[in-house]
Order: structure tokens, then sequence, then C-alpha cells
């Protein structure tokens, strides 16, 4: 991209340069903030091999789901499995490679990815299957694994607003893995459901800066619930 105005006007446009054997960071929460519209031009594309990078997978039919119907993705990485009932078969089939991940790990991983740490030591998943062929020390009493970053070829994300500079503002828990995601992308791709004009936006409230973002979209959301809950 050229200069500072990061507005494309189609989805392949958006995703241009993606090819077979890619690694792919989404982010979202559940069906919370996740780019389903760039999901979906991902599965009209076609490209194959994939290793992505998301705290769960969507859910049967819907968001990174999709995916996983027409064998696209090769490797996952996630905190769990959630609502996805494929995902659980092709797992437990050994179809799909799937490296899970403590939630909170996961994040500092991306977090790690995009401020340039290639590693760092945590606690957690230690004396666990998660700490299997990682390197152990002890600090201050305490024994740590360690954990290597993570980043990726492209960067899928959903924000709110943004402006032509590609400022992002998420709105409310939407921001969840949204934010780090947006770091560790070599290209970092936002759609968003409005786009303003530079200077629209207060700056103590954007939470992506533009230097992160190379693409942004204006979208169409179908804002599904993962689990819909009602009382009698």
């Amino acid at each position: 991209m050229a200069g500072l105005d990061k507005r494309v006007n189609t989805y392949e446009e958006a995703l241009a340069g993606l090819t077979d054997g890619m690694t792919v960071l989404a982010g979202g929460f559940g069906l919370c903030g996740i780019p389903e519209n760039l999901i979906a031009e991902i599965r009209r594309r076609q490209v194959k091999g994939l290793t992505v990078v998301s705290n769960n997978c969507g859910i049967d039919g819907f968001g990174l789901g999709v995916l996983l119907e027409d064998r696209q993705i090769r490797r996952m990485i996630a905190s769990y499995v959630g609502e996805n009932a494929l995902f659980e078969r092709q797992l437990l089939d050994g179809e799909l490679e799937v490296e899970l991940t403590p939630q909170g790990t996961l994040a500092e991983k991306l977090r790690a990815g995009g401020a340039g740490i290639p590693a760092f030591y945590t606690a957690t998943g230690y004396g666990t299957p998660v700490a299997e062929g990682k390197e152990v020390r002890e600090f201050n009493g305490r024994r740590y694994i360690l954990e290597e970053a993570i980043t990726g070829d492209f960067a899928i994300v959903k924000g709110w607003k943004a402006d032509h500079f590609g400022n992002v503002v998420y709105r409310h828990t939407a921001q969840n893995f949204n934010p780090v995601v947006a770091s560790a992308g070599r290209i970092t791709v936002v759609e968003v459901e409005e786009i303003v004009a530079p200077g629209e936006l207060e700056p103590s409230q954007i939470h992506t800066p533009g230097i992160y973002v190379d693409r942004v979209i204006l979208g169409r959301f179908e804002k599904r619930i993962e689990k819909r809950t009602v009382r009698a």
C-alpha cells in the first residue's frame, strides 16, 4: 500500500497476496468481534494448508468454522474448542493439527510478537502437557516455561470505527483479541462498521494506531449470538 490512505474497496483487494500455506491470525472471542467477511473471503479464495491462530474456531457454519468445512486449515492454534462440533471431530480424528494453548499465554504470545519480543517465560502450564519439550527455568523459587511469540503473514481484525489512516477503535468487549492480533501481522487487514475522516477519532480513544494497519475496508455484519439464553 502506498501513502497514508489505507482504504480498499473490495474484499478481494483486502486479502490480495494471501496464498496457500500462510499463517493467518484472526481476532475475536467466540463470535464477538470476529472479522466474518474477511473469513468469508478466505473461503471464497479456496486457499489451503493454512495455519490459523485464534482464540477459538468459530461455530459450525459460521466464522472460522466455514474454513474447516472446506479443509482449508491444516493447523489450528487456539485456546479451546468452543461450540464447534466439526473442530472437535477433526481434532479427534487426526485430520487437523491442533495446538491448544492457555488463553492468557496465547494473548501474550501475540502481544509479544507484535512488540518484537521473540519469547518470554510464564508459570502457566508448568507441570502439564503444555510444558512438554519446552525450556524450564527457575526464578525466585518458582519454575517457568519458555513460550515463543507468534506472528503471522496476515492478521484479520474486526473494528468498530477507523479513519483513512487505519487508526482503529473497537466497541466494548470486541476489543478482546483484536488489538494484539492487529499488531502481530506482517499484513494487517481491518474491517469496520464505519470509516470516518482523519481527525474525527479522539486520539485518546484509539485502540490500534494506524502504524500497525495496512488495509481498511467497510463491511456489513450479521452479528450472530453464539449461545442464546432466555428466561422462561
